[in-house]
């Protein structure tokens, strides 16, 4: 027992140290038809309060983006079985998951799912739920994808600037249906920095699944010094039956324009603005289809500043 008394609260824990049964966890594997293997880590890991010394992470940090090595080494004995292996990741950040993109079967981020996790994490695995979530976060592919601590510059942070290929992108998300984009259309093709601009696309549901698809508006202003290479403008989420198709438009006003210059100041820059808009970012992620989608342009013909 571990027992905690400040000043305002009162803390017991029951702690042991379970056995390893990671042979246990491969004799049952060889037995099964499918192996569903529940990885990935805690708020006790990533959490600022944590004092872990377990490898990869020391107090509240994480010295790396990869799953705990007992849980790794794990995934790859279950999956020497020969077994087609389902990795369920659960935790509040990223995890660089490279060996699992490369040989598991499918891999549902699960994040921290509550009480009832274990209910929706079966309803996607069995197929009576149809998924459409996207990611908030990139998911790089190393620790070394990231930007030195000590630099506080924006090469390399975030989606918005990242120039290498990442493991999952920012807005990356799978569904059991599929769909196709279609009639990307800007109207109009320029634009005042006091106008409204209207992006829409046609989407068509072209499996035998009704589903629900994440539309995502992009944009870039390549003219503009240290602009970023896209930046999320908009999104939507349609229910499209089997077949069915809708048109989405997104409508950009000045705010959705502009850009923040180095300076801080939010202003609307005169010039060539590129658009994608599609399931996903337009980026190549290792081992991933193309995203769908489509690109277009328009033009900024004035300029103004904006208050914040």
């Amino acid at each position: 027992m571990e027992y905690f008394h400040t000043w305002w609260e009162a803390t017991a824990r029951l702690l042991w140290l379970p056995p390893n049964l990671s042979q246990e966890a491969v004799n049952a594997a060889r037995k099964a038809d499918v192996v569903i293997a529940v990885v990935g880590i805690t708020p006790q890991f990533e959490g600022e309060e944590s004092d872990s010394s377990d490898p990869g992470f020391f107090g509240g940090d994480r010295l790396d983006l990869n799953l705990p090595r007992p849980q790794q080494e794990l995934l790859e004995s279950v999956a020497a079985t020969g077994k087609p292996l389902i990795v369920v990741l659960t935790s509040g950040s990223a995890l660089a998951v490279n060996w699992a993109q490369q040989h598991a079967a499918a891999i549902l981020q699960a994040w921290y799912p509550g009480e009832e996790g274990g209910t929706a994490v079966a309803d996607v695995l069995s197929g009576e739920y149809n998924p459409a979530g996207r990611l908030p976060v990139t998911f790089y592919q190393s620790v070394v994808q990231l930007p030195p601590f000590g630099n506080y510059s924006m090469a390399g942070r975030t989606y918005r600037y990242l120039t290498e290929p990442p493991l999952y992108p920012f807005g990356y998300g799978l569904s059991f249906s599929s769909f196709s984009y279609s009639d990307a259309k800007v109207s109009p093709a320029q634009v005042a920095a006091d106008g409204t601009v209207t992006v829409s696309v046609g989407v068509t549901n072209t499996s035998s699944f009704p589903g629900d698809e994440v539309v995502q508006l992009y944009l870039a202003h390549p003219g503009v010094d240290g602009a970023p290479i896209r930046a999320l403008a908009g999104f939507r989420r349609i229910h499209l039956d089997a077949a069915a198709s809708e048109t989405v438009d997104f409508p950009l006003r000045d705010r959705d324009l502009s850009i923040v210059d180095e300076a801080g100041v939010r202003r609307i820059v005169p010039g060539a603005v590129e658009v994608w808009i599609g399931a996903g970012q337009p980026v190549d992620a290792p081992g991933q289809r193309p995203t769908k989608g489509l690109p277009t342009r328009f033009t900024i013909t004035s300029s103004a500043t904006l208050d914040d």
